[in-house]
């Protein structure tokens, strides 16, 4: 591949990448949300995972360490989530929801799920599997 083509197809996949979460803002937005998709993505991680330090929530969401702690900070002050002290480490904290953080993470995870599926729209199964089989690809090709 020339470095013309190479370049061209990492900028549609910035665009693309770019274009769904801009999407996706707009539309918490509109629905007033009272969360940005980059608290989703947390509030979302940590009703799945239970309790998590904030060093392994970043891995989980792409963030480094003072973009995460804002986040955090803001969905404590929204009550959403709480830092509690580590049972093995009083130096560390892990994050965990309040019962209104996953309220929350429970009445918009539907409403969420429809807006992800915009992006999705006039794809078929097949078209799912090739574009899983490349993004992986990128994926692990950059994992070493």
């Amino acid at each position: 591949m020339t470095y013309e083509q190479f370049s061209r197809y990492s900028f549609l996949l910035d665009r693309t990448a770019r274009k769904v979460k801009q999407y996706a803002q707009q539309k918490f937005k509109l629905k007033e949300f009272d969360i940005t998709v980059d608290q989703w993505l947390v509030l979302k991680n940590l009703n799945e995972n239970e309790r998590l330090s904030q060093t392994e929530l970043a891995q989980l969401v792409f963030k480094d360490h003072p973009t995460l702690t804002r986040i955090v900070d803001i969905l404590c002050k929204k009550g959403y989530l709480e830092r509690v002290q580590h049972p093995e480490d009083r130096r560390s904290y892990q994050l965990h929801l309040t019962q209104e953080g996953k309220d929350k993470v429970k009445d918009l995870k539907p409403q969420i799920a429809n807006i992800r599926q915009k992006a999705w729209e006039n794809l078929d199964d097949k078209d799912f599997q090739e574009f899983k089989r490349i993004l992986n690809t990128i994926y692990n090709n950059l994992a070493e």
